[in-house]
């Protein structure tokens, strides 16, 4: 009996792997875009009841892509040090129960969506399913596309287009397409840092990314990445009549704390874990410009 437990537990920490809840900073960190655009959409503040919705949506969808990279990478992670210890990488799973867990996540997803008010439930609909062939697919960019966190990031651009459309019911106005842009720099700028943790390993592997494609440029496309999003946010933010000190105390820490961050990576010889500890870093700091859209608004 103790060891039936100790199966049914050691499968249910393998599964937790696979959509990865146990690091949290990967779910928040597709959220909080999320969350712009649910605070700068024309009818903000959002209903909390669609807020709850989005959460649920964006951690569905979170899971599915989590488990779609597994799925495409199982045979090169284990030649990956970060990853060598995945559960599909060493066996604690297999594919067609990881298979199962991706389809039950999908439905998910889509169950949420239509959960969505419905004047704007057939326009989330579709962006739903225009969303889905880049989350499934972008696994495999690295395989022929020398960088493929721009991939990850228009896949990102989908948490600010379908929350946006669930509050207003359209897609249109200079305050969407600067928090969508905002979404896919950031995106870019984060992913290429956690994409240098694995620079030797890729170029050993066979595989791309934009942290090798870059080189020694990396650090100043992430500054460049980083700074656009600050003030592409802050521009949005102005549109909609966003501002004082609620909003721009917080937004000045968060802009300085990104391109801190940033400049840190010019520094030679970093150890592996400090492209982690940046990663974890963004979430702190996007969930930061999210409190400054956020606080005047209460």
């Amino acid at each position: 009996m103790t060891e039936a437990r100790a199966q049914t537990a050691g499968s249910l920490g393998a599964f937790l792997e696979l959509v990865r809840w146990h690091k949290p900073s990967g779910r928040l960190i597709l959220l909080i875009p999320a969350g712009w655009a649910l605070w700068l959409q024309p009818l903000a503040p959002p209903p909390p009841p669609l807020v709850g919705w989005i959460v649920l949506g964006g951690l569905a969808v979170s899971a599915a892509g989590c488990i779609a990279n597994d799925l495409w990478d199982r045979r090169i992670d284990p030649l990956v040090e970060r990853t060598r210890h995945r559960p599909l990488a060493d066996g604690r799973l297999g594919v067609s129960s990881a298979v199962i867990l991706l389809v039950l996540c999908l439905l998910a997803a889509l169950l949420v969506v239509l959960a969505l008010p419905s004047p704007s439930r057939l326009l989330c609909l579709l962006l739903a399913v225009a969303a889905l062939p880049p989350v499934l697919l972008y696994p495999s960019a690295k395989r022929w596309f020398g960088f493929p966190q721009l991939v990850l990031a228009l896949c990102w651009g989908f948490a600010v287009l379908i929350p946006w459309a669930a509050a207003s019911g359209m897609l249109q106005g200079w305050p969407l397409a600067l928090t969508w842009m905002a979404t896919l720099s950031w995106t870019f700028g984060f992913d290429t840092v956690y994409a240098m943790s694995d620079r030797d390993d890729d170029r050993e592997v066979g595989v791309r990314s934009s942290a090798l494609s870059l080189g020694t440029r990396a650090p100043q496309a992430v500054t460049l990445c980083y700074g656009f999003t600050a003030l592409a946010l802050a521009l949005a933010a102005s549109l909609q009549g966003l501002g004082g000190p609620l909003f721009w105390l917080p937004w000045a820490l968060a802009s300085a704390g990104m391109l801190r961050e940033a400049q840190l990576l010019r520094r030679p010889d970093l150890p592996r874990s400090a492209y982690g500890r940046h990663f974890g870093n963004q979430v702190w700091l996007g969930a930061l410009l999210l409190l400054a859209l956020i606080l005047p608004q209460l």
